[in-house]
């Protein structure tokens, strides 16, 4: 039997001539197609900035550096996610804390956020930024969170590597009106690639400056109209710049998104069908809202079954289905273990971690392969 991976990229000869093309070309680092793939981004989001990126690791980290964070500043993320959505925080020497997420959305949840800020502000330890995580590619819910951000007056990073594409109550995930930047991944596995990268995105203007000069070394260009060769470094900045041959890629990569989330959902509601009646649950995204669908978790219900998450995987994976789990929580990992951590205090979290398993979902996934990923599913339940 051939693998079936849980996900992967989509390249076209399209996407390789645009990277040939530049490869002939007189540049292949920081030349022209780098502004054009950032231009391109911020047109599809309708966001006035963007600023690309080596990954959406770096562009976390200069987004919390651009919103002024430092040495013992708190930073508040879920623990549901790639451990880059608060490793950024620790690298900027602030402190890093958990909300449980919502046990159906799989996103921040609203009650023990408020909850937790009431708390927080009592003992004067609020939050300088709020990482919000688009887990799967579902939109979190936007509105509510800025009415806190409002009122407790926190800063937001939308960590929507998941979700290029996904809508918002009628608008693209990453347009900015709630929150004050936005970082998007394009990773092999993600929704378009540039191999490796990410982008940042704003409304704000200053932000977008710092934005580019945390990117370049800490340099600033153009300082002297008549000596064009003067820069200046003007903080301590890092080398974290997309290539030419990269940002190609991803302009190329950029025109078929909307196709790609459309044929993703497709592939979720086949999975939704056919898989229904079975004791598993799935991400509940609400009716205003399009996902991407980066992810497709499927959540064992313990309660209605005997049969264990892991029997369930490793059936899968004998069988050449290459799923995954999204994600280990991170405060289970080792280097956060020092930090005091209670599990106790995530339940949604550990219940979704114990339970879930990410299965095969891609565009160009074909019927007969997503069917051999129900019926082993199904047949797990039967035996």
């Amino acid at each position: 039997m051939k693998a079936i991976p849980y996900s992967r990229q989509e390249i076209s000869k399209e996407d390789i001539a645009s990277v040939v093309r530049v490869l002939k070309s007189k540049y292949i680092t920081q030349g022209p197609e780098v502004k054009i793939f950032e231009k391109k981004i911020a047109q599809y989001l309708k966001v006035k900035y963007s600023v690309a990126v080596n990954s959406a690791t770096s562009a976390l980290h200069i987004a919390c550096l651009s919103l002024g964070l430092k040495k013992n500043d708190i930073v508040w993320t879920t623990p549901n996610t790639f451990v880059a959505s608060s490793n950024c925080a620790l690298m900027c020497g602030a402190k890093i804390d958990f909300v449980d997420i919502d046990g159906d959305s799989l996103n921040i949840c609203l009650k023990n956020l408020e909850k937790k800020l009431i708390y927080a502000k009592k003992i004067n330890k609020l939050p300088k930024i709020l990482i919000i995580v688009h887990y799967a590619g579902n939109p979190c819910e936007l509105k509510s969170i800025n009415f806190l951000k409002k009122k407790y007056k926190f800063k937001i990073i939308e960590d929507a590597s998941h979700a290029l594409g996904a809508i918002y109550d009628k608008k693209k995930i990453g347009y900015g009106k709630f929150t004050d930047i936005a970082v998007f991944s394009f990773h092999p596995v993600k929704m378009i690639t540039t191999g490796e990268g990410g982008i940042a995105v704003t409304n704000k203007l200053s932000y977008y400056e710092l934005l580019k000069v945390y990117r370049d070394h800490g340099i600033k260009r153009g300082i002297n109209k008549k000596k064009k060769w003067m820069f200046d470094q003007k903080f301590l900045g890092f080398n974290y710049r997309l290539t030419d041959i990269q940002s190609a890629l991803g302009t190329s990569q950029l025109k078929k998104i909307d196709n790609w989330v459309v044929k993703r959902n497709k592939i979720a509601l086949r999975y939704k069908k056919k898989l229904s009646g079975l004791p598993i649950n799935f991400q509940k995204i609400e009716k205003k809202n399009i996902s991407s669908f980066h992810l497709f978790v499927i959540i064992v219900d313990p309660n209605r079954t005997k049969v264990s998450r892991n029997e369930i995987f490793n059936k899968l994976i004998k069988n050449r289905i290459m799923v995954n789990i999204h994600y280990i929580p991170i405060y289970r990992h080792s280097y956060y273990a020092n930090m005091g951590f209670d599990k106790k205090k995530f339940p949604n979290c550990e219940f979704f971690f114990k339970n879930t398993i990410s299965i095969p979902i891609f565009p160009s996934l074909k019927n007969i392969d997503q069917d051999r990923v129900i019926d082993i599913i199904k047949s797990s339940f039967k035996n």
